[in-house]
């Protein structure tokens, strides 16, 4: 590491040395230190050229003191000793000015960690060459196929830390790709999408990814009218996590208990114990994972461990916080910081096979929630729509807009296939997810998106 490196992206002991310097300073009764540094890398390109690229370095640190219940919180930019100081006595002037946070429940001592390993030397040394070398090969496939492409790369080396005056400490360094790209024929009647996201550099191959949107492009550029209504689909796992990520941001305990979720029970219970969706459906949490890695502890430092949230069906866990845990009398599970859905073994194609009469549905976009009791949605498909017929992609069809829950979509599951790493379109986040086909699908009307 260069010493530029150095200021940027510290080692577990320098930021160590730096979480103990901070707190050296604190006066207040308890007091926690939150740091993080990232090393981004860029590069943008559109009508088959680059049009951008960029770097960005960044290091953030929090500082959260605390008098009893009163608490208040700093952020600064610069580290000397002068400034780390000055962000300490902030945050200790702004705690004695906040009134009393009744739901405040302390700091955490320290925990026991899993070992994760999220951090991959092919992205902390990428290099503008190599985003470079990487698009060159889309957009030469894009060039030679005369079709348009438009893509965006971005990588991330970085970490995050934090420490507090009751000896809790924590770090997990971490590295991260994600590749998406549009194509669209120059007519532009058809148009194909692909996104793939990697802890490891060397597991992306841009030729590979550019050539499934290239041939959704090309595939759906003659597209056929047909009349809305309710089909059987197979859902790409691109698809499927814009939906389901619905279910998993929903899975909080407080929201059910008070009645504002789909989780919700009458009488002020939530759904924990009942069975909601199909046996066939677990989905969990584990920061171990070695396909979609994760940090080990939460935002509040405790441990994350593997948590079955929905199991053959059964709901088994929801989200407490500390505070909600206590009132309850309930176990505090933080927020997932992965989620994995289980899958079957078929492949793909395999489902496309099997299936007599449906649609290929590659990709959902604009997903809008129009009930959050039931969790319906709404939202368009995009970038290649297909009609299956006696196990075959028989044309292209225009886009349509459907109504659904994912919730009753998972009641209606015909089979699951092997599940994939996914970057949702809405939210960024990466997923495990499988395809799945799905009966009774509701589209609601067509669409004149490509």
């Amino acid at each position: 590491m260069t010493k530029k490196d150095m200021a940027i992206l510290l080692t577990e002991a320098e930021a160590k040395a730096l979480l103990t310097k901070v707190l050296s300073y604190s006066k207040a009764d308890s007091c926690e230190v939150n740091l993080s540094g990232a090393r981004r890398g860029n590069i943008r390109y559109a009508r088959n050229e680059v049009s951008t690229s960029g770097a960005l370095d960044n290091q953030l640190l929090g500082v959260q003191s605390a008098y009893g219940k009163k608490v208040g919180t700093a952020t600064i930019t610069e580290f000397d000793d002068a400034s780390l100081e000055k962000v300490v006595r902030r945050s200790e002037e702004l705690a004695r000015l906040a009134p009393e946070n009744s739901e405040y429940m302390g700091i955490l001592g320290p925990q026991q960690y899993l070992k994760v390993n999220g951090f991959f030397d092919s992205i902390a040394n990428l290099t503008p060459d190599a985003r470079a070398d990487a698009v060159a090969k889309s957009l030469k496939l894009t060039r030679e196929a005369k079709l348009i492409g438009a893509g965006f790369m971005d990588d991330r080396n970085g970490y995050e830390a934090m420490m507090n005056s009751k000896g809790l400490f924590a770090y997990y360094p971490s590295t991260n790709v994600n590749f998406s790209l549009t194509v669209r024929t120059e007519d532009g009647k058809g148009s194909g999408y692909v996104a793939r996201g990697y802890n490891d550099f060397t597991k992306l191959d841009p030729a590979v990814a550019t050539r499934i949107a290239l041939l959704k492009a090309q595939g759906s550029a003659e597209a056929r009218a047909i009349e809305p209504g309710k089909y059987t689909v197979i859902l790409e796992p691109t698809a499927a996590a814009v939906l389901l990520e619905n279910i998993f941001f929903n899975m909080d305990a407080r929201s059910a208990d008070e009645g504002r979720s789909y989780f919700s029970k009458t009488g002020g219970k939530s759904r924990l114990g009942d069975k909601i969706v199909d046996e066939r459906v677990t989905i969990y949490s584990d920061p171990t994972n070695a396909e979609l890695p994760a940090s080990p502890w939460s935002g509040d430092g405790r441990a994350q461990e593997k948590t079955m949230w929905i199991e053959k069906g059964v709901v088994k866990n929801l989200a407490y916080s500390r505070f909600w845990a206590q009132k309850q009398g309930k176990k505090a599970v933080p927020n997932p910081n992965n989620v994995i859905m289980a899958g079957g073994t078929q492949s793909l194609e395999d489902m496309i096979k099997s299936t007599q009469r449906g649609i290929l549905v590659t990709k959902l976009w604009y997903i809008r929630e129009v009930d959050p009791q039931t969790i319906l949605l709404t939202g368009l498909t995009r970038d290649g729509t297909f009609f299956i017929e006696n196990g075959k992609i028989k044309y292209p069809v225009k886009n349509f807009r459907f109504n659904e829950s994912p919730v009753i979509m998972l009641n209606n599951l015909e089979s699951l296939g092997k599940p994939e790493r996914v970057v949702s379109t809405e939210s960024d986040q990466n997923y495990l997810i499988p395809p799945m086909k799905i009966r009774e699908f509701t589209f609601t009307s067509l669409s004149d998106a490509v």
